[in-house]
């Protein structure tokens, strides 16, 4: 069993992938859920989280152990595997990133209360910063600001936890009636939070290539149970945070009637405001900071994934397999991805629900599809039989397989008719 010295030393992927799950989907769906529905909505929140822990461990497993990305492993199953993670992650170029940096830019105007700028010149402010942070310092500086960011956090989150759980339970409104969760909008609530709880199955992929960007930047393969002990520390950590978030809703604001924006970035006021009422006026600054330090965060990593990914999808599709993972490369990548969301994001401003709403719909259908395609790659022979998951992860996997359609299946029906 590795001391905490080597795993402190090792934190990288996990500490990566905590920081960007723990953005919008926890800040405003985790509150959110506690607010609404109560205490009950644990059970959805553990249980997204099991049953999606194989397919982002996979992305640990496999390429820690062949030294190749999960990507490459899909274009060992065939051209197919190849072209339905490349449509998927081209859906997600050109809407998630760009709806990221508007809710960022949206919550640093509402937090500091400086009106005078748009969201826009915000954001483009915001693409030139973080591009300039990710080419100049790469892996390494994102993998140590996160340590600070990531620890600052969950020490704010859970003080305010704790002290919300000794003030005990706001008292509930004498004309209260709890939301019914299995109605249509209970169930889209449900689909939403499942959905993107602890983020979405495409994730695995940017696990994987920060795995091996964290091999190339330390000159090190870590031992399979080191890499995976790393990993699950951070994937411990979002589905802790994940809580926090829900018992601070349900403490706070569950039977009050309190409105409740559907805006992301009002949200995230609201959520400071609660904060500072526990804790006190003077600390809005500390958790203005932290709320916007987390939104940042998830910005930085999920740029830095995403034009890693489409770096590593064009090697893999064109047929002499250029290596594209040099400095050069991964500065174009920056930039043309920061270029290409600003574009999306000034262009279609009054259509980003809708954007969204397509990268939503193919990420819920297809999430157990990638899952399959991530339990086929660790299962192959690429891995040899003792690195393979064994039987309870296996069934682990199926049942989240399952699990993942029926979501999915649901949620068609709901959209479609």
């Amino acid at each position: 069993m590795p001391s905490l010295k080597t795993l402190i030393k090792n934190l990288g992927p996990g500490l990566l992938f905590a920081s960007m799950a723990i953005g919008t989907s926890h800040l405003v769906l985790s509150t959110k859920a506690g607010a609404q529905y109560g205490w009950v909505m644990v059970i959805p929140i553990i249980l997204a989280n099991i049953l999606k822990y194989p397919f982002f461990e996979f992305g640990i497993r496999y390429t820690t152990v062949t030294n190749t990305s999960l990507i490459e492993g899909y274009r060992n199953r065939g051209k197919a595997y190849l072209w339905i993670y490349a449509v998927i992650t081209l859906v997600t170029t050109f809407t998630i990133l760009a709806a990221l940096y508007v809710v960022t830019s949206g919550l640093f105007i509402n937090l500091f209360k400086i009106d005078d700028l748009s969201v826009g010149n915000v954001a483009l402010g915001l693409f030139v910063f973080i591009s300039a942070i990710l080419i100049i310092g790469r892996y390494r500086f994102l993998e140590l600001s996160l340590k600070f960011v990531v620890s600052i956090l969950f020490l704010a989150l859970m003080v305010t936890t704790i002290l919300v759980i000794f003030k005990g339970q706001v008292e509930p409104s004498p004309q209260f009636t709890p939301m019914p969760i299995f109605n249509e909008v209970g169930i889209l609530f449900l689909i939403g939070l499942v959905g993107w709880m602890p983020t979405a199955v495409e994730a695995s992929s940017w696990i994987s290539l920060w795995t091996l960007e964290k091999q190339k930047v330390t000159k090190r393969r870590l031992p399979l149970n080191e890499a995976l002990q790393e990993f699950n520390s951070g994937y411990y950590m979002t589905a802790i945070l994940a809580i926090f978030f829900l018992v601070i809703g349900w403490m706070t604001l569950y039977g009050t009637q309190t409105e409740l924006s559907d805006n992301a970035v009002t949200f995230a006021d609201q959520v400071v405001q609660l904060f500072t009422t526990h804790i006190g006026r003077w600390a809005y600054i500390f958790i203005a900071v932290s709320a916007f330090a987390t939104m940042f965060s998830t910005c930085m990593t999920a740029h830095d994934a995403i034009a890693r990914v489409s770096l590593d999808l064009i090697k893999h599709l064109t047929p002499e397999h250029k290596d594209y993972s040099g400095k050069k490369y991964f500065a174009l990548g920056i930039i043309g991805l920061a270029l290409v969301n600003y574009i999306v994001l000034t262009a279609f401003s009054a259509n980003m629900g809708t954007l969204v709403a397509l990268a939503t719909f193919i990420s819920f259908v297809m999430a157990p599809v990638v899952g399959y395609m991530n339990l086929k790659n660790v299962m192959s022979n690429d891995l040899p039989g003792s690195f393979r998951p064994g039987k309870g992860l296996q069934f682990l996997t199926y049942a989240g397989i399952i699990f993942l359609s029926l979501f999915a299946f649901y949620y068609c029906w709901m959209i479609l008719f």
